[in-house]
This record gives C-alpha cells, sequence and structure tokens, in this order.
C-alpha cells in the first residue's frame, strides 16, 4: 500500500491509495516532532505501507525542505520514501473546499483536513509521475 503526506509544522496530512483510489485520512496533529513521527510510524506499520510519499516544495524553501527531510529521518520506515514537489497542493485543495461555508472551512483548515486533502494531490501526482515513467 501507498501512502503519501504533507508535513506541516501544526498538521500532517495523510492519504493512502487503496485499490487505485486516493482516500484522505485522519491527519495528524503535532504536539512535537517526536509524537508526530512515532504516530506516523504507527500509521505505517498498522497499513502494511510499503512506499511512503512525501511532499516537499521547491529548492527555494530551503528551511521547509530541511525541516521535513529531518522529520522523515526521525521515521522508522523500511520502505521506499518517494519525495514528490507540493507546490500548490495546499492552495489546490483549499479550492477543493468552495463547497463548505466560511466557518467549515476554517474548521476544515483547523482539524487537518485541508492537510489530508492537500496530501491526497500529492499521491495524485505520484500516481501520474509513475504512470508517465511506465
Amino acid at each position: 500500500m501507498i501512502l503519501a503526506c504533507d508535513v506541516g509544522l501544526k498538521r500532517i496530512g495523510i492519504a493512502v491509495l487503496l485499490n487505485g483510489v486516493i482516500l484522505p485520512l485522519e491527519a495528524i496533529l503535532r504536539h512535537n516532532r517526536n509524537q508526530a513521527s512515532r504516530d506516523l510510524n504507527d500509521l505505517l506499520r498498522e497499513k502494511n505501507i510499503q512506499v511512503l510519499v512525501v511532499g516537499k516544495p521547491n529548492e527555494s524553501y530551503a528551511d521547509t525542505n530541511a525541516r521535513i527531510e529531518h522529520f522523515i529521518k526521525l521515521l522508522d520506515f523500511k520502505g521506499e520514501i518517494v519525495f514528490i514537489n507540493e507546490d500548490r497542493s495546499s492552495i489546490e485543495a483549499y479550492e477543493n473546499l468552495g463547497h463548505l461555508g466560511k466557518k467549515n472551512k476554517r474548521l476544515a483548515i483547523k482539524d487537518g483536513r485541508l492537510d489530508s486533502l492537500s496530501a491526497c494531490g500529492i499521491l495524485e501526482r505520484y500516481c501520474q509521475q509513475v504512470l508517465k515513467n511506465r
């Protein structure tokens, strides 16, 4: 199984590829990096993930990239790790919330649904890249 994550300072958005369908999962709320990495490790084991797709912004965001890479190194994951460009994934995810009212959009941001929708976009990019390279 393949899992994608959108690593942020407050939340980690999560999506999985299940039977060819990309599904958002409940985001991991970050209290600190050790707790968040432990929670992600547990999820990776629980779902028997073989490929972890991680969103990273372009090179001009050096600090963010370093933070994401450091976080991923905290994981005890033996499968394949693939980094995918996440540029605009959060914006695209937010645009997909257009049907929600203002209050519900704010809640979706706060509870991590937006982050998990962003992870869906990252996973979709990975799938497109894999298909393109076949």
